[in-house]
């Protein structure tokens, strides 16, 4: 798998909701950066939907981030789930500013 991230990616492992059709389903965050996250599929169904909201806490923060995004990658690494990589397309300043903070804190974590 070439590597294509252009930017610092922080170990992100959070259940977090992922919105399609306005239904939440449950996934599992791996990583993430200023620009996405990384996820893995759980219970939610097969869909074609490209446009996500998601919604979930970083570790130590009590609010609640709400996010938009676009599901740019999706692969199967053997022996483990679907994965998909999202893109944000929509967040608030104050929200973008606390991953920036977290990411900034933990990309050396990997």
């Amino acid at each position: 798998m070439s590597e294509k991230r252009k930017a610092n990616r922080a170990p992100l492992d959070i259940y977090l909701n992922k919105y399609m059709g306005g239904v939440p389903y449950m996934t599992r965050a791996a990583d993430i950066s200023q620009e996405g996250v990384s996820l893995s599929r759980l219970i939610e169904p097969q869909n074609d939907a490209r446009r996500v909201g998601l919604q979930f806490q970083l570790p130590g923060s009590e609010e609640i981030i709400y996010a938009e995004g676009e599901v740019v990658r999706e692969w199967k690494e053997l022996g483990r789930r679907e994965q998909s990589g999202v893109r944000f397309t929509l967040l608030t300043e104050r929200h973008r500013k606390m991953i920036d903070a977290y990411v900034d804190r933990h990309a050396n974590e990997n």
